[in-house]
């Protein structure tokens, strides 16, 4: 099976199908034969920990149970958000460091990255909007507590 570990280039992670995710990158697309959460589990273990820790380090920081934004990797500022329940094979990995707006398209959303490009989000604009707030939080406790320690 082809590797692919989530990086600072990385844009979003959107299935094709259950097997299938396009990972888009800044200057880039192409087809991975992994489903998102896939690469989103190996990414984290890539970067010395698993999903699920992620996942519950994000509770105890913030507090949110469901659909948690995750920190893959700190220093380089890779949080990424689901669109979904990760469990749902129609999930999308965004990244947050990403993205510029979400606009909404009918049922959808249009998320404009900060190069410029578009990409279609098969999920609500406040979907997306929620998901952005609970980055913000997560970023801005990580940042707090980096300032206490100093």
């Amino acid at each position: 099976m082809e590797s692919y570990e989530i990086n600072k280039d990385t844009v979003a992670l959107v299935p094709k199908d259950s097997n299938h995710t396009i990972v888009y990158e800044t200057d880039n697309s192409f087809v991975v034969d992994k489903s998102a959460l896939k690469i989103v589990e190996e990414s984290c273990e890539y970067f010395g920990s698993s999903l699920e820790g992620r996942q519950a380090g994000t509770s105890k920081l913030v507090g949110f149970t469901h659909k948690v934004p995750v920190i893959i990797e700190e220093s380089f500022d890779l949080i990424f958000f689901p669109t979904l329940s990760p469990k749902n094979n129609s999930c999308s990995w965004l990244s947050y460091s990403h993205i510029y707006k979400p606009d909404k398209f009918k049922d959808k959303t249009i998320v404009e990255l900060k190069n410029g490009k578009k990409i279609l989000i098969d999920v609500s604009s406040s979907i997306i909007d929620n998901q952005l707030y609970r980055c913000s939080r997560l970023k801005d406790t990580l940042q707090m507590r980096k300032i206490r320690k100093k």
